[in-house]
């Protein structure tokens, strides 16, 4: 894709030329992208999205449309974005966001949705089952829930007296509440003591660090909009602390994370673009089974062990999909 193009797309529907909207009136399909973050936190995802929309064979205003919604992390945001997409009539909505799915079905049931990167969209009641997800919904789960053993398991080979771990998390989203629950559940079993930082809005994750009244040996923050648009503020806080931190993202990682485990969420985009060329040539998405990531990726910032003063293993180093130095 141009870089011309993937501006356009970023920069949402005030962005668009003229010459475009003017094409718009010829009734081409129109998606509705309600981004969670901002074009700087999650612009790449939904170029991954066109560009692979455009290997397709859809092209962004000649053969399909796109009217795009960035949410800053305030979920609140989702109804609005959720009534406007109605108003306009979009032909189908796209997002990475579980809360943002939730808030397209209760305000319209014939709007079909994709969903990239659901922790738990069976757990959370947006799909019946991932072979046959039922209403409007269908898209690409990233298994978060599934993966919460992984990650304290690749954390405990960093740090073998891992004991006190705080656990970062939005508990006003579903999938984020339960993956926090899933690594309670595990710690426990491990003997190793968790202290919840609950988070619903920006301004908690501050006070979540502040609350935490004597030291933890690590982080391990859960994905959601909230903290993934404020990742940076969230590691910076770590840091400061000597805290490393899990991470189920590889941006948590580039931007100075210990750790990521978990899909790559450009894959996730450019697989929900096949998933909604279907729905785009007449498929139903009640009947599009959702899909799951096949291949994780380990993330390990080899710069931010060394300012912490951690030894990373080698045979872990081995494993690595990539090491930022």
């Amino acid at each position: 894709m141009r870089r011309r193009e993937v501006i356009t797309l970023i920069g949402g529907a005030a962005a668009w030329p003229l010459a475009a909207r003017a094409q718009r009136a010829a009734r081409v399909p129109t998606i509705g992208f309600m981004g969670s973050g901002t074009p700087e936190t999650q612009g790449l995802l939904i170029a991954a999205f066109a560009q692979r929309l455009l290997e397709l064979g859809w092209i962004d205003g000649r053969t399909v449309a796109y009217e795009v919604r960035w949410a800053d992390g305030r979920s609140e945001r989702f109804t609005e974005f959720a009534a406007d997409f109605a108003r306009l009539k979009v032909d189908l909505v796209v997002t990475p966001s579980t809360l943002a799915v939730i808030a397209v079905g209760q305000t319209s049931s014939a709007i079909p949705v994709v969903f990239a990167g659901a922790g738990d969209p069976v757990g959370s009641g947006i799909i019946a089952s991932l072979a046959r997800p039922g209403g409007n919904v269908t898209g690409v789960s990233q298994q978060s829930v599934e993966l919460a053993g992984k990650r304290l398991e690749l954390l405990r080979e960093v740090i073998p007296g891992l004991r006190r771990m705080a656990v970062m998390a939005n508990v006003d989203n579903p999938p984020s509440l339960q993956e926090m629950n899933e690594v309670a559940a595990r710690a426990n079993g491990l003997g190793i003591e968790i202290a919840r930082l609950e988070t619903r809005q920006p301004e908690d994750i501050a006070l979540g660090f502040q609350s935490l009244k004597s030291e933890v040996d690590a982080v391990y923050t859960v994905n959601d909009p909230v903290l993934n648009s404020h990742r940076v503020r969230i590691i910076t806080l770590a840091l400061v602390r000597r805290m490393p931190t899990m991470h189920g993202l590889r941006e948590f990682a580039v931007s100075g994370g210990l750790m990521s485990y978990g899909p790559s969420l450009p894959g996730l985009f450019r697989r929900a673009a096949d998933l909604a060329d279907k729905i785009l040539r007449g498929a139903k998405a009640a009947e599009i089974p959702v899909e799951q990531p096949t291949k994780f990726d380990l993330v390990i910032n080899l710069f931010t062990a060394k300012a912490l003063g951690l030894a990373m293993p080698p045979s872990l180093l081995a494993r690595a999909d990539e090491v930022i130095e």
